[in-house]
């Protein structure tokens, strides 16, 4: 069944497909990410080809098929993230962030939400606040996606709610439990504060992520932390997280220059 209609969608890859042609995969806000064939993009006058770049938001008039490859016809209001696609620190942290929402849901699965959340972290990230930031409340809210649903508001033992109270995760639970249990349940030892901090991020909206301060050595620990739940719940290796790790552990201009000559 073809479906005419027209939708918003941000652009998360393209490759080539036989000697003129691409494929562009698109999440779309009201059909979810869809494979579209794109007949003569790989030519050098073709009329869409800047529209079909990764990070670039267009509304889309297309033919969506729920089998096989879906089409586009025509593209109105495209808007790029300049940023993201030139800067090489953004872009590893969007890459990163539309490859996490490829592997939590499926293709052609509708989630207007996530789209949505998506497009205010990408549009947070291309107008410069902090994207290591805006990824790990990313990273902690995308969970359920992945049916990881955790209790950040309270202790899962006596329910202590308070955030003056040290806590910390316990793998044996599956939850957060607080200092009346740490010598009777398995736990991860996290730093008091790291747990604060992902209680505030796991629930606070991301525009709020300008009035977020973080010390260099507290954004390690997060990073831990998360890749902690992540290893032992989630069970993903992307190589763009692979690639991030890098960026943080060696010199920056290293690592620019092995990709540069790639």
């Amino acid at each position: 069944m073809i479906t005419r209609t027209q939708t918003q969608g941000i652009v998360m890859f393209n490759r080539p497909y036989k000697e003129k042609d691409k494929l562009v995969k698109i999440f779309t806000e009201k059909y979810g990410k869809r494979m579209f064939f794109v007949r003569g993009a790989q030519r050098s006058n073709f009329m869409y080809q800047s529209a079909i770049q990764p990070f670039v938001v267009a509304d889309f008039c297309a033919s969506i098929s729920n089998k096989g490859l879906s089409f586009i016809t025509t593209v109105k209001n495209q808007k790029a993230y300049q940023s993201i696609q030139h800067d090489f620190i953004k872009n590893a942290y969007a890459v990163y962030m539309m490859n996490l929402v490829d592997s939590a849901i499926e293709d052609n699965e509708c989630d207007v939400a996530l789209y949505g959340f998506l497009k205010q972290c990408l549009t947070l990230i291309d107008n410069g606040y902090d994207a290591e930031i805006i990824t790990n409340i990313f990273e902690l809210q995308l969970l359920p996606r992945f049916g990881i649903q955790f209790n950040w508001r309270q202790c899962a033992l006596c329910s202590e709610t308070r955030m003056d109270v040290p806590f910390d995760f316990s793998p044996s639970i599956h939850n957060l439990i607080c200092q009346r249990h740490f010598t009777t349940e398995k736990r991860y030892h996290a730093q008091p504060n790291i747990i604060y901090l992902v209680r505030q991020l796991s629930q606070i909206s991301v525009a709020q992520v300008k009035n977020i301060s973080v010390s260099s050595q507290t954004r390690k620990q997060l990073r831990q932390f998360i890749d902690q739940l992540y290893e032992e719940y989630v069970g993903i290796h992307l190589k763009s997280r692979d690639f991030l790790d890098k960026i943080q552990r060696y010199d920056l201009q290293n690592i620019i220059s092995a990709h540069v000559d790639k």
